[in-house]
């Protein structure tokens, strides 16, 4: 009986050093598989044959220890060594290492695996995924770019194939204007008449004459002609502004044409200096039928018409012109007064550039501050008006903002498929240190808009986001990758490919993103190396192989052993 216990005891550790061996030689096979983690086998004892249990002491008997014959061993488990391997750097921003705890997500046919090679490529949907084509799963972004932490996506990066723009939301203005003493306040606008205009009864026209009755002459032929349109193109501080156009109905007023001149200026008459005899900022209708537009204050709000910036459309048979009108108008009063502009881009929602200008007028000044006020204007306002906004700052002794430092204004974008654009403005850069008889100046600093552009490349943080490039520099997220750990890793179950999936003991997979809850980081641009050690391996080899031929060696002195049984029973 011994000697048969001996020979499957013997067969038994035959078998199990097989076994090593052959998680050694898998370990060494995949030294090379990036993200590979090597095998261990451990032994236990099976159970022994027991001849005799022992005794306690009794007189003068110190008692016996029990008598067990072992009969061989076991495996317990054959255990994976989770620990880091090596990090080495890839050329690739899409090849991913994990630094620490943790498994990539990855979604394929047969449901959602688990995985620490993250030698990850796009394939010709734009989507991550690993060389079996397995897709890299992780959070996804609405459709304002931010990241939706609520369910798993497919990990996009449409390269070439996204387009992005970045609506201004911030300005800031830099520069320096005067405030000493021999800084003049603006006490007069610039005021224009045109020449005189008459109704059919030759008496001067008023605000309610109708603009089509209007003559340079009395009982002379009317300016004006009914159907036809006006385009005016008008000039404000030495700028040229989008033309616009007013359609001469039978109806319209001189008051309405009026209102449009008022509008295509920008002009502010709750802006308007005091007292000023030509009244506030406007365009006006004379006693003697002229027509009259009072500028905003300052040198550089100067307003301009001249006959080529007057065209009326004469419709002959089949045929348009336009027709330079000459309305007459001279300059009345030149403005005074300190004043700055400064002409800068926004940019709406469709990336679309929006030219604005920015007046700075000294409106006011004592021993101790001085009072600028600002005017935003746009002619590519949707509404006909050019004004978007005015207030004022104050420049201390000191020569800093006081008070109030920001400004805000809005564009109306709502004759394109843009939003209307809310812009708001920091003045803290503009200073009242400024050098002895130089011209003060304002001037953008920065905004944070941009046109248009395409995803041009994209890179990966620590956390796990995913930034796209676009070639308007803006960068925007595109989605977040996650990592899973679990309760009890060594119960995760080898799906090939370099993949696990959950085991019965493994527990749960507990989704978080990089850096959270246990979980390690994510490095970009590097590849996590198998963690075999060859060199332990073969170690571990040379011990299997000398265990395997002990075994051996015991089967062949049994079987000489049942040879001389043989010999004797002859």
């Amino acid at each position: 009986m011994g000697l048969t216990t001996a020979l499957n005891t013997s067969l038994n550790g035959l078998t199990l050093n097989e076994t090593a061996i052959e998680v050694i030689g898998n370990n060494i096979a995949n030294a090379a598989t990036n993200g590979f983690k090597s095998s261990a086998v451990q032994f236990t004892t099976q159970l022994s044959r027991t001849l005799s249990v022992g005794s306690d002491p009794q007189g003068v008997n110190g008692g016996t220890n029990p008598r067990q014959v072992g009969l061989g061993s076991t495996t317990a488990a054959i255990r994976r060594d989770f620990s880091q391997g090596a990090i080495t750097t890839s050329t690739s921003p899409s090849d991913l290492a994990i630094e620490g705890e943790g498994f990539f997500v990855l979604s394929g046919s047969e449901g959602q695996v688990y995985s620490r090679n993250g030698n990850f490529t796009l394939n010709n949907q734009s989507q991550l995924v690993n060389a079996d084509g397995l897709r890299v799963r992780g959070y996804g972004i609405d459709d304002q770019f931010n990241i939706v932490p609520t369910q798993l996506v497919n990990i996009e990066i449409p390269l070439g194939k996204l387009n992005v723009a970045q609506e201004t939301r911030n300005v800031i203005i830099e520069g320096s204007l005067r405030t000493d003493q021999a800084a003049i306040e603006a006490t007069e606008s610039e005021v224009i008449q045109s020449g005189q205009f008459f109704d059919g009864g030759g008496l001067p026209i008023t605000a309610s004459s109708l603009l089509a009755d209007a003559r340079q002459t009395v009982g002379g032929t009317p300016v004006f002609i009914a159907g036809e349109s006006i385009e005016f193109t008008p000039r404000k501080g030495g700028a040229d502004y989008d033309p616009v156009s007013f359609s001469i109905t039978a109806t319209s007023t001189v008051a309405e044409f009026a209102s449009f001149l008022n509008d295509a200026f920008g002009l502010q008459p709750s802006a308007s200096v005091a007292g000023d005899p030509f009244g506030p900022a406007g365009v006006n209708i004379t006693a003697d039928g002229r027509i009259e537009v009072v500028a905003n204050a300052g040198t550089t709000q100067a307003v301009e018409i001249t006959p080529a910036r007057v065209r009326q459309t004469i419709t002959t048979g089949s045929q348009t012109n336009a027709e330079a009108l000459d309305l007459g108008f001279d300059t009345v009063r030149t403005g005074i007064g300190e004043s700055t502009i400064a002409t800068f881009p926004v940019f709406d929602s469709l990336g679309e550039q929006v030219i604005v200008r920015m007046h700075s007028v000294l409106e006011s000044k004592s021993s101790t501050a001085s009072t600028y006020r600002y005017y935003f204007e746009s002619s590519q306002d949707s509404d006909l008006s050019t004004h978007l906004s005015t207030g004022t700052f104050t420049l201390n002794e000191s020569g800093e903002i006081a008070g109030q430092r920001t400004a805000e204004f809005t564009v109306d974008r709502a004759l394109t498929a843009a939003k209307t654009l809310n812009v708001s403005v920091d003045l803290s850069r503009i200073s009242g240190l400024i050098e002895q008889d130089s011209v003060g100046a304002v001037s953008l600093l920065s905004q944070d808009g941009a046109p248009a552009g395409s995803l041009t490349s994209f890179n990966i943080n620590d956390s796990g986001v995913v930034s796209g490039v676009f070639t308007n520099g803006v960068i925007r997220p595109l989605g977040q990758m996650v990592l899973a750990r679990f309760s009890n890793p060594l119960g995760l179950v080898e799906n090939g490919g370099g993949t696990l999936f959950e085991g019965v003991s493994s527990g749960p997979a507990q989704i978080t993103i990089p850096g959270q809850t246990g979980t390690g980081s994510i490095r970009s641009g590097a590849i996590e190396l198998s963690n075999t050690d060859v060199g332990r391996s073969l170690v571990d080899l040379i011990v299997s192989s000398t265990n395997y031929r002990g075994n051996a060696r015991v089967i062949s002195s049994v079987q000489q052993l049942v040879d001389e049984l043989l010999v004797l029973g002859r």
